[in-house]
C-alpha cells in the first residue's frame, strides 16, 4: 500500500469516526449515511485542503478550511437527503473535532516522504 493510499485510509477513518460521534451518536442518522458523508468529506477535504490550501497557506488556514468544508458537505447533504438530519450542535462539533484532526494529520503529511502534498 502506498504512502498516499495508507494517508487516504487513515483521513477516512478519522472523518468516520468525527461524524459517527456529530451525526449518529447526536442527530441518530443511519451507518449508511455516514459512510457517505466520511467519503465524501474525505474527498473534497484531501482534493481542495491538502493538495491546494495547504501548500499554499499553511496548516492552521487548511485545517479550519478543512472543517468548515466537512461542516458544509455534511449540511448539502442534509438538503438533499431527506432522511439524513443535522443540528447546529452537530454540525460545530463535527466542524471542530475535523479542524483538529486535520491539524495533527496535516503535519503527518508535511514530514512523511512521498505523500501528497
Amino acid at each position: 500500500m502506498s504512502k498516499t493510499s495508507t494517508a487516504l485510509l487513515i483521513k477516512f477513518i478519522m472523518t468516520f469516526a468525527f461524524a459517527w460521534i456529530a451525526f449518529r451518536l447526536i442527530d441518530g442518522n443511519a451507518f449508511g449515511q455516514i459512510v457517505l458523508l466520511s467519503i465524501i468529506a474525505t474527498a473534497v477535504n484531501y482534493i481542495a485542503g491538502d493538495l491546494i490550501v495547504l501548500p499554499k497557506f499553511g496548516n492552521i488556514v487548511a485545517s479550519i478550511g478543512d472543517g468548515g468544508m466537512g461542516a458544509i458537505v455534511a449540511y448539502i447533504m442534509a438538503l438533499i437527503l431527506p432522511t439524513f438530519v443535522v443540528s447546529a450542535t452537530s454540525l460545530i462539533i463535527f466542524l471542530t473535532f475535523i479542524a483538529i484532526g486535520e491539524y495533527f494529520f496535516h503535519q503527518y503529511l508535511l514530514k512523511a516522504e512521498k505523500v501528497a502534498p
